[in-house]
């Protein structure tokens, strides 16, 4: 199995991206007090689902303004007020450390590690929801988008809401013209072709008679590179039979 990004085949269609979307640098302007941005314009960022905003703030050090790429949540406007920082009240589009956050809120683009300006939820329609804080260890529980569970510093950053273009995989693509259009601005991984529709000199399931895999379909994970197809390290394979155990019913 080709690695992803090693080679020109699979790197991304980045020319007309927008940029990096991230939260501003944490500054003492941040830790201590806020600071005020206006959002200028929210803007389609080709090969991703989420629009994101264009948001400026005056710059505390230098006479000059300074233009950040934020994810734009659901209610956000042109000409909007943003504040960033620790005393910001809890507003939709406003960054807060999650320590300032009550339990129950919804929140997205949130940190893993402080400063890292953004790491988790922030796909179209993506949010986490601050469950617990706990004082002594300083840490705060979330539940992420996936439905699991994450325990992270209660002084990461996060910004208030869901991150807009929520609904975006409810249309059908409908047809394959669609579907093109999609990749194309994303990276080469359209279409994808089967294995057991292959010759045999292109994949391990190719070949034969009749379409059929002729081998299991679950591999090892120490396999080396070319065999390693299907169903890698599986644990379990078939249906989910049953009712699913979610992460959230154990708390």
């Amino acid at each position: 199995a080709q690695r992803r990004g090693k080679s020109p085949i699979f790197k991304a269609h980045v020319r007309t991206r927008k940029g990096a979307v991230k939260l501003r640098s944490i500054d003492y302007a941040e830790r201590r007090g806020y600071v005020r941005g206006v959002i200028k314009e929210i803007l389609h960022d080709p090969g991703r689902g989420a629009p994101v905003a264009k948001i400026q703030f005056l710059n505390a050090y230098r006479y000059k303004r300074d233009t950040e790429l934020m994810v734009a949540t659901e209610g956000m406007y042109t000409g909007q007020f943003i504040y960033c920082g620790k005393k910001a009240t809890l507003t939709c589009g406003n960054v807060l450390p999650l320590k300032q956050v009550p339990e129950g809120t919804i929140v997205c683009n949130v940190e893993a590690k402080v400063g890292d300006r953004g790491a988790f939820a922030r796909g179209s329609g993506c949010f986490a929801v601050v469950i617990s804080h706990d004082d002594d260890k300083g840490t705060t529980r979330l539940r992420l988008p996936s439905g699991g569970k994450k325990t992270v510093s209660s002084q990461v950053r996060a910004q208030i809401g869901v991150v807009a273009g929520g609904g975006r995989t409810d249309k059908p693509l409908l047809k394959a013209g669609r579907a093109y259009h999609k990749y194309a601005v994303k990276r080469n991984c359209w279409p994808k072709i089967r294995g057991v529709a292959k010759n045999p000199v292109e994949h391990p399931f190719g070949g034969g008679n009749h379409q059929h895999i002729g081998r299991p379909s679950t591999v090892s994970k120490e396999a080396p590179a070319g065999r390693k197809v299907g169903l890698i390290g599986a644990r379990r394979t078939g249906r989910l039979r049953g009712v699913k155990k979610l992460g959230q019913d154990k708390d």
